[in-house]
């Protein structure tokens, strides 16, 4: 689940993991422009992109309450249990569609462990209690076996064998994680309070980056520069549900599915 911050007062807005990354999607699918190169294959990572937290359907279909705040249980404040199931979970999904998605699931499961592969200098394994830490480096060993399973299955057909090219996998990971973080700058924070934020590592090519930076200028509206879209403008949908801090004894995943679905509507524009 990922818990909205709100004003004072306010009750939060509460996405699944699910709906954060069918909007991820929403948004890779309308990238790319004479500025911005499109990887191939493209309509398999805009796939991967859209299903990349597939594994959490059943976690958030039964949350937990988080006593510190009384709400259900924020992305970064999982139990770890949980969020191992997440990591390998999301992969197997991918990788039955086919064995590239398997592949960009499962380093997306890697990176968020260990820094986003340099992308990023939050390296969470290093936060994880030493007597956990054994269960958690035998998923992700796991999960770069599986990697490199996957990569022969590529390798073995002319068709796909391109595929497999480590460049080619890195410059769609880069992809993933900023349609990933771009859906969460949203997401997590109301509209308030966000604030102009600039997203590194964002390929150009397949041998050149830039970074995009995102300013609010409305409610729900932010600009972008440089643009990375095919269009005008951009403007996704998600939706959640509103939710206030509940009291001990209340059953939050009944309460949770009770609650009715709302949509908040984001705009993105040229700087």
């Amino acid at each position: 689940m990922i818990v909205q911050t709100a004003s004072a007062g306010a009750p939060h807005f509460v996405v699944t993991q699910i709906d954060h990354a069918r909007m991820s999607g929403e948004l890779a699918a309308l990238f790319g422009n004479e500025q911005f190169a499109r990887p191939e294959p493209w309509d398999l990572i805009v796939y991967t992109i859209t299903h990349h937290d597939e594994g959490w359907a059943d976690v958030d279909a039964a949350p937990d309450r988080d006593p510190h705040t009384g709400l259900v249980y924020h992305l970064t404040k999982t139990p770890l249990d949980r969020l191992m199931i997440t990591s390998q979970q999301s992969p197997n999904f991918n990788e039955r569609h086919h064995p590239f998605c398997g592949i960009l699931s499962s380093m997306h499961s890697w990176g968020l462990y260990n820094g986003r592969y340099g992308l990023s200098d939050k390296i969470f394994i290093n936060a994880i209690e030493p007597a956990q830490r054994p269960a958690v480096q035998a998923m992700l060993d796991a999960e770069l076996r599986r990697q490199e399973r996957l990569k022969q299955t590529l390798r073995s057909n002319p068709v796909t064998a391109a595929w497999a090219e480590d460049g080619r996998l890195f410059w769609s990971y880069k992809l993933l994680q900023l349609f990933d973080t771009l859906a969460l700058f949203f997401q997590t924070t109301h509209a308030a309070a966000r604030v102009p934020t600039q997203f590194l590592h964002v390929p150009v090519n397949g041998v050149r980056d830039t970074t995009l930076t995102v300013t609010p200028v409305a409610s729900d509206v932010a600009t972008v520069a440089p643009w990375p879209f095919a269009t005008a403008q951009v403007t996704v949908c998600c939706r959640g549900r509103l939710m206030t801090p509940q009291p001990a004894d209340v059953d939050v995943a009944a309460l949770f599915a009770s609650l009715p679905l709302t949509e908040q509507w984001y705009t993105l524009i040229p700087a």
